[in-house]
C-alpha cells in the first residue's frame, strides 16, 4: 500500500479542537459517514494516527 506524508500547520485552537472530536468520535459516527464497516475502521485507523501525533506535540484533549 502506498503511503502519504504531509504536514500541517494548526493553531492551537484547531490543535485542541480535532484533538476533542478524535476523543468524542465513536464508532456508529464513522459508521454512519462510511459505506461500509471497513471504510468505518479504515477512517478510525486514521484518525488514530493523527490522535497520535498530536499527543507526540502535547495537544490531547482534556478529560470529559
Amino acid at each position: 500500500m502506498k503511503t502519504i506524508t504531509f504536514s500541517l500547520e494548526l493553531t492551537e485552537s484547531e490543535a485542541f479542537a480535532i484533538a476533542q472530536f478524535f476523543k468524542r468520535a465513536t464508532f456508529s459516527d464513522y459508521r454512519q459517514r462510511a459505506i461500509d464497516d471497513d471504510e468505518a475502521y479504515e477512517m478510525i485507523a486514521a484518525s488514530g494516527k493523527l490522535r497520535e501525533i498530536l499527543a507526540e506535540k502535547g495537544v490531547e484533549a482534556p478529560p470529559s
